[in-house]
Formats: structure tokens, C-alpha cells, sequence
């Protein structure tokens, strides 16, 4: 039986998912505060500047249109691990993971890691 939190987690992971998918910067925003934190290989971005510019730039390369394929969810209480697949004209991304650890109504750490293929 799911509890309060991983049903708010669920929530709150979907409205990402789904902001992700329609390329959507100001609703994938709604999900961050100013003190949420995005764990990338090149390194920690903190704030809302630092995390929109890194969905401006993803939306270059996973522009609306491209192929997001969900693999695997976890949900945990406040955390919720992803495993998924992508597909653009610009790469192909055969393995990407995600952990967000969801605190109130917001994404409070977000930690990712993707192999990602650029095409020629």
C-alpha cells in the first residue's frame, strides 16, 4: 500500500517526466526550488538559474519530439530512481538514470547520469 509521501513523490515525479517530454523549461521548474540541487557527471548545479540553463541546453539535444522510453521506477517513500532510454535526431541515449529525493513539493537533490551518443 502506498503511503502519502510516495504517492506526492509519484506526483510530483510524473509532472517532471511529462514537462520533460513536451520540452516544457517553466513547468520542469515548477519542480525545483532555489535550494534543489542537480547531481551531474560535470558536477553539482544549485539554484533555479543554474538548473534552467541545463535544461535549455538539454532541450538542444532532446528537442520535443524525441523518444523518452521508461525502463524502470522506483518509488520509495520521498525517493524515486528512474532507469530509461532516448532517442533524438542529435544522440541516442541507451542507458540514463535518475534519483530524486522529493521534499514538500519539490525536488530537493536530483542526481543523473546517461550515456549519451552524439550523431554524426
Amino acid at each position: 500500500m502506498q503511503t502519502a509521501i510516495q504517492t506526492r513523490t509519484k506526483e510530483i515525479l510524473d509532472h517532471h517526466l511529462s514537462a520533460f517530454i513536451e520540452t516544457d523549461v517553466e513547468e520542469i521548474m515548477k519542480d525545483f526550488s532555489e535550494q534543489s540541487e542537480l547531481l551531474t557527471p560535470q558536477g553539482p548545479l544549485t539554484g533555479l538559474g543554474s538548473i534552467r540553463s541545463f535544461f535549455v541546453e538539454i532541450f538542444k539535444a532532446m528537442p520535443k519530439g524525441s523518444t523518452l522510453e521508461l525502463k524502470q521506477e522506483i518509488i520509495r517513500d520521498n525517493v524515486a530512481y528512474i532507469v530509461w532510454t532516448g532517442e533524438s535526431p542529435f544522440v541516442s541515449i541507451p542507458f540514463g538514470t535518475d534519483t530524486f529525493v522529493i521534499e514538500g513539493d519539490r525536488i530537493i537533490y536530483q542526481a543523473l547520469a546517461a550515456h549519451i551518443i552524439p550523431k554524426q
